[in-house]
This record gives structure tokens, sequence and C-alpha cells, in this order.
């Protein structure tokens, strides 16, 4: 096959001295999707927006088709036919999806103005030449997740790039929705297209690619064949140790009642019912998974629980106490809380680390105060900052650094190990592992074990069916705002949850009747 793409001993530093990138040299073929894989901050984001001109490399060369090049930023690459979808979806949402293709590359008419008819139409031929079930004039804002990655590609080749970077692309999609995108993934490479895929998740680099390079502490360990490679070998490259892929959790009786919801209402804006009656206990000592497609109430359900939204009827306490119309801080007095969204509901991600470190912790831990709680104790911070950085093996460079300083993964893992340092009896997690590596998540899961072994009382909401069923004790599904299913992970498998999150409940009993 034809190399179209060589990238030479490229080096880069970030000030002061943090070394991204130690003299990296990958190829890519024409006509091959490619995975880049390695545990977080190993360089891999770091190395694609180096070829894609978002990053400045401070040594090395970029051959594309034989002929060195040297991008300056996003655009240069576009116009030589390199695109790249980043993990932060970034598409305006009262837009039509015809319109946010064009945005920035409109056809216009003799008069200069938008030549809309023209626009849409060329949309739609992009639709129909890569077979992306799409409605050119839905509004983004009314799409699934999955609908606006293939919006995002769809922008790419609209521009007719030929190489396509994504950037974790399964990472805000479910389960449902991944054999379809590798379905489209893989009709682009037949037609002569060039993926580069970045990705956490080493059953998808097996099952969707065709070479893998792997990537650790920003250098390059090799390349190989995913036919000539499995799972666990793969692991051992990228973390240069034994991936235990297997469950650790022991089998210990649960104790009293930590979490209760009873009779759980909850409308949105428009009156419409997103959660119905939910009655649901999590007990000391156990794991309670959430299962569910996206949009079926599992976010109402978190921000219900958080106090960002208000339920029309209910009550939601913890050891007794209903907190149904308490504050946040009065909550979080309770509860740790790792949200889905880590940039928008997790982190300030303009303040430095140690003030993200310390959020919460400052108005519950009084060692974080001192002068009777009037001032920071910024030693103490610090101290605790570096206690994450060890603990959770945060890659970082000084604490002062902004938050968005740090890769994706590395964000989740500080707002982790923040989380899950407070001390309240009910941890809620919602997509606690989205982003992380497979060492990482291994370790993650050794810790929520770890609190579950403490008595402490999780729920946790996963759209990753093997999580849930490797460290839950129970699995609930909802539906529709419903739930459909309440069922110990050994009285169930993965076939009968992901029917019982299609179908809900009452298509299930109608089905095993016939």
């Amino acid at each position: 096959m034809q190399t179209i793409i060589e990238m030479k001993d490229i080096i880069k530093v970030f000030p002061p001295s943090v070394v991204a990138l130690d003299k990296v040299s990958a190829d890519f073929r024409l006509g091959e999707i490619h995975a880049i894989v390695g545990e977080n901050g190993a360089g891999k984001s770091t190395l694609m927006k180096v070829l894609y001109g978002l990053e400045r490399a401070n040594s090395g060369e970029i051959l594309l088709n034989g002929n060195a090049v040297n991008f300056h930023d996003p655009g240069e690459a576009i116009a030589r036919g390199i695109g790249m979808v980043h993990q932060e979806i970034l598409l305006i949402p009262q837009y039509t999806v015809w319109e946010n293709i064009v945005l920035g590359l409109e056809p216009v008419n003799w008069l200069g103005k938008i030549d809309r008819e023209r626009a849409r139409k060329l949309v739609q031929q992009k639709i129909d030449e890569f077979q992306f079930n799409l409605n050119p004039d839905a509004l983004v804002e009314d799409i699934s997740v999955a609908a606006r990655q293939k919006v995002e590609i769809l922008k790419l080749l609209y521009r007719n790039v030929d190489v396509l970077i994504l950037d974790e692309p399964t990472a805000v999609l479910t389960p449902q929705e991944i054999p379809q995108l590798f379905a489209e993934l893989r009709r682009l490479r037949d037609t002569g297209k060039t993926i580069l895929f970045i990705s956490h998740h080493l059953e998808e680099v097996l099952m969707l690619c065709d070479r893998i390079t792997v990537m650790r502490k920003g250098k390059k360990i090799g390349t190989v064949y995913s036919n000539e490679i499995g799972k666990t070998e793969l692991a051992q490259m990228m973390v240069g140790r034994t991936v235990l892929f297997t469950s650790h959790r022991e089998v210990q009786p649960p104790g009293a009642v930590v979490l209760e919801i009873r009779n759980l209402i909850y409308k949105d804006g428009n009156q419409h019912t997103r959660l119905n009656d939910i009655q649901l206990q999590v007990q000391a000592g156990e794991i309670a998974g959430i299962a569910g497609v996206e949009g079926n109430g599992q976010f109402e359900l978190v921000n219900c629980i958080m106090g960002l939204s208000q339920p029309v009827s209910g009550e939601i306490s913890i050891n007794g106490k209903n907190l149904a119309h308490a504050d946040i801080l009065e909550r979080r007095r309770h509860i740790s809380f790792v949200p889905q969204d880590r940039g928008k509901m997790g982190a300030a991600v303009k303040a430095s680390i140690t003030e993200n470190v310390m959020m919460t912790h400052h108005r519950l831990n009084p060692r974080f105060t001192t002068w009777k709680g009037l001032v920071l104790n910024k030693t103490y911070a610090r101290q605790f900052t570096s206690q994450i950085e060890k603990q959770f093996a945060v890659v970082m460079g000084s604490q002062d650094d902004h938050f968005n300083s740090l890769s994706g993964g590395n964000q989740q893992k500080v707002i982790l190990g923040r989380e899950l340092l407070l001390d309240t009896p009910f941890i809620l997690l919602d997509q606690p592992t989205r982003g992380l590596d497979v060492g990482s998540i291994e370790y993650v899961h050794e810790t929520i074990l770890k609190m579950r072994s403490q008595q402490r009382a999780i729920l946790l909401i996963s759209a990753d069916l093997e999580e849930l069923f490797r460290i839950a004790d129970r699995i609930i599904v909802l539906h529709r705002g419903e739930i459909a299913a309440n069922l110990a992970v050994e009285e169930t498998n993965i076939e009968e949850i992901g029917y019982l999150m299609l179908q809900g409940r009452e298509q299930t009993d109608a089905k095993k009747t016939l």
C-alpha cells in the first residue's frame, strides 16, 4: 500500500520542560484505518495536532505524498487534504445539518449571497455518496450524538479531505451507535480515505483498524497489524505491564440503605415527563449500575439527585435525610459526584489544577483553611494535589498550570481523585472512565471497589455494559424515563440488558410469553 504521510523524529516540548513527543516516527498509508493508542498523556493527541497544524513541533519532518510540509494552522492542513474531528463536538445547535457542513465554505450566487439551494444539494450529494443516514434539514440540537459525529465527518468530506483524524470518536456514543459508525468508517476506507483513529478502547481498535501504533510516555513503542496481536498483548505494550480485564468484585452482603428515591417525577420545560415514578435504593457496600440508551432519563436522574433540576414530586434521601429541597452545598456534604461532562460541570478549565483539586473540599474539610476558615491553606492544597497526582498517576507539569493544559484523560483522573477522596457516604459516578486508557480504567475500577469495601454506596451510570458487568452488583435499566429492570448481575447477561435498553420491560415480557 502507498504511504501517504510520514512523520520523522518529531519532538515536541511544552514549557518549561515537558517532553510530549520524543523523536516519534510513524507512517500512514492510503486507504487504511490506522489506530494511535497509548495511556493518557502518552502523546497520541499531540502527535495528531502536530500533523494537523494545531501544534508546532520543535524539530522533525512531515512528508505528505513524499513532499515536506509544515502546516501553520488547520486551514493549511485542510487545504492539503487533512482534517481532524475532535473529542468535543463543535457544531452550532441552532443551525441545520447542511448549514453546519457548509459553514465557512458556502457556495454563493452571482450577487455574492449564499446559494442555499445549491448548498443543500451539495450536502445531500455527500450524504448519498458516503451513505450517511442524515437529514440535511434537521436542526443539530434535535439529532443524536452519533448523528452529530457524522456531521463533523461530513464537514471534512465536503472539504474533500483524504485523511481524517478522529480523536476518541466513540467516547460520547452508546454501544448501539458504535457499529453503525464503524460501518461508515470502513466504507470511507474502501473509497480510498485514510483514517487515523485515536482511541482507548482496545476492542474497538482490534475490530476496526488495519494497523496500530502504540505510544508510551511520549515515545513510539511500535506499530503492529491488528490481526497479529491480541488485547492482552496490546495493553501490555501500552502500559508496560500486564493488565487484568476480569473483575475483582468479591461477594459481600450489602448494609443499610444509603440512597433512597421515592415516587420521583420530573418534567422538562415543555412539561414532557422525563422521569416517571422512580423508586430506587442503593445500600452501603454495593454498586448499583444504571444502563440505558442515551436520552432515556439518566441525565435527568443525575441532575435531580444533585439539585441541578427540581422534580415535580418525590423524595431523595441519604441516610434518612430528605435532600429533595436541599441546596447543592448541603447535598455535597453527603454526595461525591463525578459528572459526565468534565469541562462544563466537573471543573473550571481556566483555573489552575490546584484550584480545581480543592473545589468542594475547601468548604467541607477544615484542613483546607486557616484563621477560623477565613484564609485558604495553600500549603495543604498543594500537598493534596500532589497526593492525587501520585495516587491517580496524573501526568501534569506544574500544579499552577491551567486545568485545560491536561489531556482529557488526566483531567478525568483529577476529578476522580478529588471526588473519591471526599468523605461522603454516597458516590454518584456518571461515565467515570470515559476517555481513560485501559491501565487507568483498571485502577479506577479497583478504587471504586475499594470504596465499596468501605461500605460506601455507589450509583454508577455507564454506557459501557462490560464495565457494569465487571464491577456492579445490580444493573438498573432506564427506558423512556422509567425503570424497566432491576437485576442482579449474576441473574442476567449483556444481551438481555441490551434488549431491555432498546425495548423496555413490557416488550421483553411480551416476547417471553410468545
